[in-house]
Order: C-alpha cells, then structure tokens, then sequence
C-alpha cells in the first residue's frame, strides 16, 4: 500500500485560520504536549515568499517503511543490520523482545497511516486516549531525525552528506494504492535507504521551515 508524507506549515494564516483542515488534531496534539509538561505546536508569523502551501514531501510503501524500521531495531539493540528479501517473523520478534525500545522511538512507534511529527522535542513518542482513537502516537521530528542519523550508517548513508532526496509523489495516492513504481538503486538496502531518504528530507524541512509531518 501507498504511504503518502505531507508537510504542513504552522504559519499563522492556515493554524488561525477558522477553516484550518487540521485544527482537531492541532487541538489534540497540545493537549498531549501540555500533559507532558511541554510548549503547543508552534505556530510562526507567515513570511512572504515561503509558501503556506500543504503539499506532498514523499511518497513509499508501507513494507520498505517497515523494513526500515527493523534496521532501526537491529541498529539500536546493538545486532547486525543485515539485508532481507521480505519481512518475515524476525521483525515481529524483534519487536516483541524489544518492546519498551520500539515504543521510545519516533521512527518505530508510530501509526503506518495517519498521525504526524511536530518540531518539538521531546525524548519519546506521546500517546494518549485520545490520540490513539484518532492518528496514534505523536513525534518529534526532532526526535525522528536524530534516529534517523543513528541508522544512516548501517544502510551505508553519509548522514552528513546524504544522497539527494527522492522526488515526491506526482499526486495524492490513496490508502488502498498500490505505490508507485520506484526505480530502486542497486544497494541491498536500496527500500530502506529510499524511505529514509524521504523520512531525512521531510524532517529537515519540518526543522527548518516550521512545519509538522503528516502521514497519509
């Protein structure tokens, strides 16, 4: 299935705006930043000649978001990151036995569907009732980036001086999709690093223009 990532800029002509499309979710996120002790999601003063648009960042399926996430896991637990031809039931494993690790992390312990990464940080995913009967964990894109700069080398990526991103989507793919064809490198970690390339770019865009990420 196609998974679909947004960038969503917190400028105050879309967060203000009273036909905001996100501001439910807006609303819960803040509710569980201010129960754990931290800032709302922030909002900036519109700066002419940066768009206010929300537009697609990337665009992959949800097995190679997966496949990156059991690198992460394999990584983090200190085992080898070795390349596999699908997911089999070392991943379901590996989650199992490292259970409280995958739910402190922002790349691992999120929904596949819906949901979103803020910037701000924050040490571990947020999670309350009312954010899981609605898009799941809450992220940091902080968070998001430092893990995915923990991962980088491992899938043989420079985090300093990664390759260029892919390009994202043409259009809007639903849920029930099929992704698009995506013209893999010749690596053996060529659906990991894809994703990660798309969750890098997204996140350092979250960082740097003020924006939250959002899954679809």
């Amino acid at each position: 299935m196609a998974c679909d990532l947004w960038l969503v800029p917190l400028v105050d002509v879309l967060c203000h705006s009273p036909d905001n499309p996100f501001a439910e979710e807006i609303a819960a996120y803040d509710q569980a930043l201010g129960e754990a002790g931290l800032p709302p999601v922030p909002v900036f003063g519109y700066t002419p000649g940066l768009s206010g648009a929300v537009a697609p960042i990337a665009g992959f399926d949800y097995d190679a978001l997966h496949y990156l996430r059991r690198a992460y896991l394999l990584r983090v637990c200190g085992l080898e990151v070795t390349p596999v031809d699908e997911l089999g039931g070392d991943y379901e494993q590996l989650l199992e036995m490292f259970e409280s690790t995958a739910q402190e992390s922002h790349l691992v312990w999120h929904y596949d569907h819906a949901g979103a990464y803020v910037p701000v940080d924050f040490a571990s995913p947020l999670s309350n009732d009312g954010l899981l009967e609605g898009g799941g964990p809450l992220g940091s894109s902080h968070g998001l980036l430092r893990e995915l700069l923990e991962v980088g080398p491992a899938l043989g990526i420079d985090p300093a001086n990664p390759p260029a991103p892919p390009a994202p989507p043409a259009r809007p793919t639903d849920l029930e999709e099929p992704a698009a064809p995506i013209p893999y490198e010749d690596s053996p970690f060529a659906r990991e690093r894809h994703v990660w390339l798309s969750l890098h770019a997204a996140a350092t865009r979250s960082l740097g223009q003020g924006s939250m990420i959002v899954f679809s």
